[in-house]
């Protein structure tokens, strides 16, 4: 029998990487490199064995030609490397990761699974800042920005079955859970089924038709994400980091639906998908927020949380909500 001995939420971007210049100046964003320091530090000290990560693709390993709502990397994962962030194989567990993905099936949750999964920063960020040296990990992707999209509540359902599956596990004890993606932010990511002009055009059709060669369209696509205006709702983030706090993201997202939580949070809000696995995953234990802060430079609501249902959790800094 496992047991979830940690939980760790971050928000993710490779602007951090590559635009670390423009904010160095400013102590919050220092704040948020450092509570990445902190939670990857809590979760080496929770000894796990094999860290599920819960993360998002951003076109760069998955494509509209076979977009599955959740798919498991079950064998050999590879990094694409992209702005900074970890490339190549990364570290696996393909016998905890194949068992997990049994136990879904077994609950009758049907995950696609990949024996040769592709990821990006939607994964790779947080191998790159929070999971603990050597430690391997099982990647569970959400499509987020290849609408339609899973819906909330069928996340939190995705959360209770891991938590469950992950329980009954085998041949491992101890297992860490991380959810990476959001806060609130807009990136100029069309809706592929109604693309408007040349811009939103040439990244639908980059969507459709990038497997295999996602460099061919960075050179351009790269400049109309960074060029894109912050659209950063702190006040959305502060409820949802407060919900976290009380473990009553259940409730949170009972309140939103995809239209409303793109209108709230932006169509990068949609990375809290990845938030809500892991909260329902914890059994809803109360979180920690251990940094906050809208960093328009980056585009994003930065956030970083832990939950730990056994012990006591970092203590927060001060000024964030808990």
């Amino acid at each position: 029998m496992a047991e979830i001995v940690f939980g760790v939420g971050a928000s993710h971007t490779t602007l951090m990487n590559t635009q670390w210049a423009a904010v160095d100046h400013r102590p919050e964003a220092h704040a948020f490199r450092d509570a990445l320091g902190t939670a990857r530090d809590a979760l080496a000290n929770a000894e796990p064995e094999v860290c599920v990560i819960v993360g998002s693709n951003h076109f760069r390993g998955f494509w509209l030609d076979l977009m599955p709502s959740f798919t498991m990397g079950v064998d050999v994962v590879e990094a694409v490397g992209e702005h900074g962030t970890p490339k190549g194989a990364l570290p696996t567990r393909p016998d905890v990761a194949q068992a997990i993905h049994r136990g879904l099936l077994d609950a009758d949750f049907d995950i696609a699974m990949s024996t040769n999964m592709l990821v990006d920063h939607g994964i790779s960020h947080a191998v790159q800042y929070v999971v603990p040296d050597g430690v391997p990990i099982v990647p569970i992707v959400v499509n987020v920005f290849g609408p339609p999209l899973p819906s909330l509540r069928r996340c939190l359902a995705l959360g209770d079955a891991l938590r469950s599956t992950l329980q009954g596990l085998a041949g491992v004890e101890r297992v860490g859970v991380i959810g990476t993606g959001g806060l609130s932010h807009a990136i100029p990511f069309p809706d592929w089924r109604d693309a408007e002009g040349d811009a939103e055009e040439f990244l639908a059709e980059s969507f459709r038709h990038g497997r295999g060669k996602w460099e061919d369209y960075e050179e351009k696509r790269r400049p109309l994400i960074v060029g894109a205006p912050a659209r950063i709702n702190d006040g959305f983030d502060g409820e949802f980091l407060a919900q976290l706090g009380a473990g009553s993201l259940a409730d949170f997202a009972s309140r939103y639906d995809n239209e409303s939580l793109v209108a709230a949070a932006g169509n990068g809000g949609n990375e809290v998908r990845a938030w809500l696995i892991l909260a329902a995953a914890l059994g809803h234990a109360p979180g920690t927020t251990l940094a906050y802060a809208p960093i328009p430079e980056w585009l994003t609501g930065m956030a970083v949380a832990t939950v730990q249902p056994t012990a006591v959790n970092p203590q927060p800094q001060p000024g964030v909500p808990t």
